[in-house]
């Protein structure tokens, strides 16, 4: 990093979030696949911040291990200042370097309004730098009092007065600070307020007295720079995610039918021309290819899916599937199942942690576990691979060119050589040579 300007990051999420009515901290609640911190950190990291550090409360600190952040502990929350100067005694001190200091319950916030304040900063000489936003009256946010037009300070709701309530510009709690100054002025703060906390935003009136400008930067769209304190307020901001979510798809050529009705999460890869209809929900990295349809009311996890596949009303978990096959309706596959190219599963049909090579089929009713099917071999109607004896799984190999009778019993461990036959309703307990046809129970090789 040498010969530039190190930013650092502060983010404040020690807070208690009494108003989620629940154990989990505030600031891991699930928002579009991820915890809304993570949104944070991430935005963070693309406008530039070098090094992380989250304020964090006990309860916090031991869940924040892989997100490649530092965290300090704040042990009684008394204000942003408190949290800030906790935050800082526990930094090395960099001589030019640059801090941006925002709040962890504010996943809406992109990386471009972290560069916008960040650029804000230094700017005819000011030491801080901050966003605003124009609000309705009834918002809780402080208000930024204005005089000439330069901003002077910041003033809490419980604290303001009736002219300051009128005031619609209100902060963020989004703050850029040469490290410096900000390190000046926080052993300054003092608790004298309505909450008697330490407000990080008297830092405004500090540097306005001492002829320092305070630059603001004003978000054009309020939305974003909302926290999100109770359930309701985290499911809107889910909404509003998951629309730009579907918007950036949309934008790359997939076709979303009701994006209303689309849940998607960061971090998926889907082709042009895929094509997604409602009530279906894609998460856990999943990648598409390209002309896939995927839905109505499918669900996918951890897909990895090749191109021209169709997935119907199925569930596909960890699962990984070649060109040009169909899924559906009603399929289940998981537990890391590998479909081949021009495969077709069909209605309730279940596999698990098995294999099915290219132009093999499961088309009705059948349960392959712990299975391997080979190439151009067909799975009649309800057959199923018994792996479990109660104590151990075991494997069933069916073999190329193999056609299995329907209502079949393979009771592993078992295997079925290429080009083999079983008659419909049979049970076969031992291994199947290649060519054999075998019928009844227990599968007997007919003469």
């Amino acid at each position: 990093m040498e010969g530039r300007i190190v930013i650092r990051g502060i983010v404040l999420a020690a807070g208690k979030g009494t108003r989620m009515k629940s154990a989990r901290p505030k600031v891991l609640h699930d928002l579009c696949g991820r915890p809304m911190l993570w949104y944070v950190v991430r935005a963070l990291r693309d406008a530039g911040v070098d090094e992380v550090t989250v304020v964090a409360s006990r309860e916090l600190e031991p869940e924040l291990v892989g997100f490649a952040v530092r965290s300090v502990v704040q042990a009684e929350q008394l204000g942003t200042g408190h949290a800030v100067r906790i935050a800082l005694e526990q930094m090395d001190v960099r001589v030019g370097g640059r801090l941006l200091v925002a709040c962890g319950d504010m996943p809406l916030v992109d990386a471009a309004v972290f560069r916008a304040v960040l650029d804000a900063l230094g700017r005819d000489g000011a030491p801080m730098a901050l966003v605003t936003a124009h609000m309705s009256a009834e918002s809780t946010f402080g208000r930024i009092v204005r005089e000439g037009g330069r901003v002077r300070r910041i003033v809490e709701v419980r604290d303001a007065g009736p002219d300051e309530l009128a005031i619609d510009e209100m902060n963020a709690g989004i703050y850029a600070f040469d490290e410096a100054a900000l390190r000046d002025a926080v052993p300054d703060l003092r608790a004298d307020n309505a909450q008697r906390e330490y407000y990080l935003t008297d830092t405004v009136a500090r540097f306005s007295e001492r002829g320092n400008d305070v630059n603001a930067v004003v978000c054009p769209d309020p939305a974003q720079v909302l926290g999100i304190n109770d359930r309701i307020e985290l499911a809107r901001a889910r909404a509003e995610m998951n629309a730009r979510l579907c918007a950036e798809h949309m934008r790359a050529g997939v076709t979303i039918v009701d994006p209303r009705t689309t849940y998607l999460e960061p971090e998926l890869r889907i082709g042009a021309d895929t094509v997604i209809y409602p009530n279906t929900s894609i998460g856990r990295l999943s990648e598409i290819g390209s002309g896939c349809t995927v839905g109505p009311n499918a669900r996918l996890s951890n897909a990895k899916i090749a191109d021209r596949v169709e997935v119907r009303e199925s569930v596909v978990t960890d699962v990984t599937i070649g060109d040009g096959t169909t899924v559906g309706p009603y399929a289940h596959l998981r537990g890391g199942s590998e479909l081949g190219a021009s495969v077709r599963v069909g209605n309730f049909v279940e596999v698990k942690n098995s294999g099915l090579a290219d132009r093999s089929k499961a088309a009705h009713l059948a349960y392959l576990g712990d299975a391997s099917v080979g190439e151009d071999s067909n799975i009649g109607a309800g057959t199923i691979t018994a792996n479990y004896d109660g104590k151990t799984k075991h494997r069933t190999r069916i073999g190329k060119n193999v056609r299995i009778g329907s209502n079949s019993s393979l009771i592993a461990p078992v295997e079925i050589g290429d080009d083999a036959l079983t008659g419909a309703g049979a049970v076969v307990t031992k291994d199947v040579a290649a060519g054999s046809r075998v019928v009844g129970n227990p599968a007997r090789p007919l003469p």
